[in-house]
This record gives C-alpha cells, sequence and structure tokens, in this order.
C-alpha cells in the first residue's frame, strides 16, 4: 500500500521443506505448525537483512496500542503487517519501494529453538524438525531467504552451544547404534558359551 507505507509479508512458514547450510552443516528444515504454541512474541522488531545494528523500522508489543507491527497466525505460518514510517525514516521508505517493486520478496526471522527433532541422522543430509520455538526475536526482509515460500520473507538462528545439534544428534544415532551392536555381540557370546557347553557335555 504505496500510500500508507504498509507492507504485509510472511516470514515463518509451517510444514515447509528448505535445504539450510550452516554452521551446523547441510540439512533439510521443517517448521511444524505447532512451533509457535507458546512462543514468546511479546516484543519484536522489524529490520532489513538481520542487521540489528540498523533502526528498528517497526515494532510489534504484546499490549502496547503503540505497536506498528501487527502479527496473525494461521495454518500456513506466521503473518506481518507492518506500518513504515515512510516520510521521516529513508531506510524504511527505502525498504517500502524495494517491497513495492518486488526487487526484495522474502522475509526471516531471528528465533530460538526450545524442541527439536532429527530424522535421518546417518544420511548425507538428515531432516530437522522444529517443533516448539520459545522466542522470536526479530523478523527481517531479506534479499536471499532461507525459505523460498516466504512472502516479504527470512531466517536466522541463534545457538549458544559450542557442538552443533546435528553433530549432537549424529553422536547419539551412533551410541545408539553402538549399544545395539555391543548387545547382538554378548549375545552371541552367550549363546556360543551355551553351545559349547553343551558340546561338552555331549563327550
Amino acid at each position: 500500500e504505496e500510500e500508507t507505507g504498509v507492507i504485509e509479508g510472511t516470514p515463518i512458514v509451517f510444514n515447509q521443506k528448505t535445504r539450510i547450510q550452516d554452521w551446523a552443516g547441510e540439512y533439510d528444515e521443517i517448521i511444524d505448525a505447532h512451533a509457535l504454541d507458546n512462543c514468546d512474541l511479546k516484543d519484536v522488531r522489524l529490520f532489513v537483512n538481520h542487521d540489528i545494528n540498523k533502526i528498528t523500522l517497526a515494532r510489534s508489543r504484546k499490549g502496547n496500542d503503540n505497536s506498528t507491527m501487527n502479527f496473525t497466525i494461521d495454518g500456513e505460518g506466521l503473518h506481518i503487517k507492518a506500518k513504515l514510517d515512510t516520510e521521516n525514516n529513508s531506510e524504511a521508505r527505502a525498504l517500502h519501494s524495494a517491497v513495492r517493486r518486488g526487487d526484495m520478496d522474502g522475509m526471516s526471522f531471528m528465533f530460538r529453538i526450545k524442541s527439536d527433532e532429527w530424522r535421518d541422522v546417518d544420511s548425507d543430509v538428515p531432516t530437522r524438525l522444529v517443533k516448539e520455538i520459545s522466542i522470536v526475536h526479530e523478523v527481517s526482509v531479506v534479499n536471499f531467504p532461507a525459505y523460498p515460500q516466504t512472502s516479504v520473507n527470512a531466517r536466522s538462528n541463534s545457538q549458544e552451544s559450542e557442538t552443533s545439534p546435528l553433530e549432537e544428534a549424529r553422536k547419539a544415532f551412533s551410541q545408539e547404534s553402538d549399544r545395539r551392536k555391543k548387545e547382538a555381540l554378548e549375545l552371541e557370546m552367550t549363546r556360543y558359551s551355551y553351545l559349547s557347553k553343551l558340546g561338552g557335555n555331549r563327550k
């Protein structure tokens, strides 16, 4: 809406698979449709390309009538509607122009994961299912969205662990595999010992 400086977009999409390449490695990622059920969305800001050092272009604050960005969540994902100050903020004006022209048409978000599930961790490209997101820090209009299904869209991940979650999942899978192999070996040794005793008794 060129007259009012409003932009609308979908920074988070549910049940869509996308290929991620980051510090954790290469994997497919899917965000569960209930990942935001208990998410903290009390104070979320809008930026461009996750540049949090720049001026906030819009902000959603729960219970604050002065919020300049609103959220809605449905079966497809999280949608935003932001009112940009295109009259007094040159960066807001530039963003609005880029979105209106279609030069920027993707979004992303910076978030913290509460729980996830790794599948096919023994394959070259495992799948990560994001089951619960604890907090969304910000959403951004970006040049290169991780999820192509987003519209005026974006994504980023905040991790505190020095070990990537993919490495941890693969380690757990390896440990479980080793445990099963050990149990099978012990069972085989017990069976061999039992058969040996039977053979000795026969003699």
